[in-house]
């Protein structure tokens, strides 16, 4: 029986040396446990895109149709009818302004509520119908930057503009619904100024007209009413500052993420930095706007009785 010769060098015998080879089989890889995901067919993707477009044409009519009957259930009569609804204001407003107290009572509180409802609903429908929009946008751009043909990347431009002009409708449809909510009060003086009316609520409109243009009048002073009516006109303005300023803050935000991707992206990729910078500039342009915006509620909110006024006179 022989044994094994090993060589002599340990060098040798630790680098393996004098051992037969070991060969692997060409088959024998390491296995690839990443799964990839199918990119869907065209096909698949049409369909997609139609669906979003059938579901933000059914959300724009909720929008229109459906905030008044959700925002009445529960409430005694019929509020979600704008004549109903603007008569119980009138009475509602009489009421208040002849009880001498600052906070609304009784009628008056059961409109407001009311109208704090309708614009939850509307603000939450706005809501959906803008993410839509934006997911719509962005299929539809993703499109135009895979495009072969001149004709579908034109019809897909054309389109991905027509939406991303769409969507700043319901965004300024969430931010008043959102103010209105958080001051339903004040959303409602502009109907205090639609025709009609009896003649005690016109008298009672025209004493409050009075003293916001002379506070210091006759009767030395204003109202409780009137006193309550301004501060909620001031807190409306904040909220829509509070609410622009977050949008501002977002928008520069998605501002500087596309203008990093425009700076990353080949000069050679010519069709994707248009879009890049096209998407970079506007965010940057509603940015400005948003700020403009904002400066101008809050000059109201530090002044409100002269804007108050021009608003129970019918004005802005």
């Amino acid at each position: 029986m022989t044994t094994p010769s090993y060589p002599r060098d340990p060098r040798a015998r630790r680098s393996g040396a004098g051992r037969a080879p070991v060969t692997r089989h060409r088959c024998a890889r390491p296995l690839d446990t990443t799964k990839r995901r199918p990119r869907p067919s065209p096909g698949a993707q049409n369909r997609l895109t139609a669906a979003l477009g059938v579901l933000a044409a059914v959300l724009i009519a909720a929008f229109v149709l459906a905030p008044g009957p959700l925002a009445n259930l529960g409430t005694p009569g019929d509020l979600a009818d704008h004549g109903r609804l603007l008569d119980a204001l009138r009475a509602g407003f009489t009421g208040y302004w002849h009880s001498g107290e600052r906070s609304p009572s009784g009628d008056l509180v059961t409109v407001i509520d009311f109208w704090c409802r309708y614009h939850l609903a509307k603000g939450a429908i706005a809501a959906l119908l803008l993410a839509v929009f934006v997911a719509l946008t962005v299929r539809l751009w993703h499109g135009f930057l895979r495009a072969g043909q001149a004709s579908v990347r034109a019809a897909l431009a054309s389109a991905g503009a027509a939406t991303t002009a769409f969507a700043l409708v319901p965004l300024a449809a969430v931010m008043a619904n959102l103010q209105g909510a958080a001051a339903p009060f004040a959303s409602l003086f502009p109907m205090l100024t639609e025709d009609g009316g009896d003649q005690p609520f016109a008298a009672a409109l025209m004493q409050a007209r009075r003293q916001l243009a002379d506070p210091t009048g006759a009767g030395a002073g204003t109202s409780p009413a009137i006193d309550a009516m301004t501060d909620e006109f001031a807190r409306y303005h904040v909220v829509m500052a509070v609410i622009s300023s977050v949008l501002a803050v977002v928008a520069v935000g998605v501002a500087v993420l596309l203008w990093r991707r425009f700076a990353a992206t080949a000069s050679t990729d010519r069709r994707t930095r248009r879009v890049l910078g096209s998407g970079g500039a506007l965010t940057v342009l509603l940015a400005v706007l948003l700020v403009i915006h904002v400066a101008a509620n809050v000059s109201v909110a530090a002044d409100p009785a002269p804007a108050l006024a021009r608003a129970l006179n019918g004005g802005l």
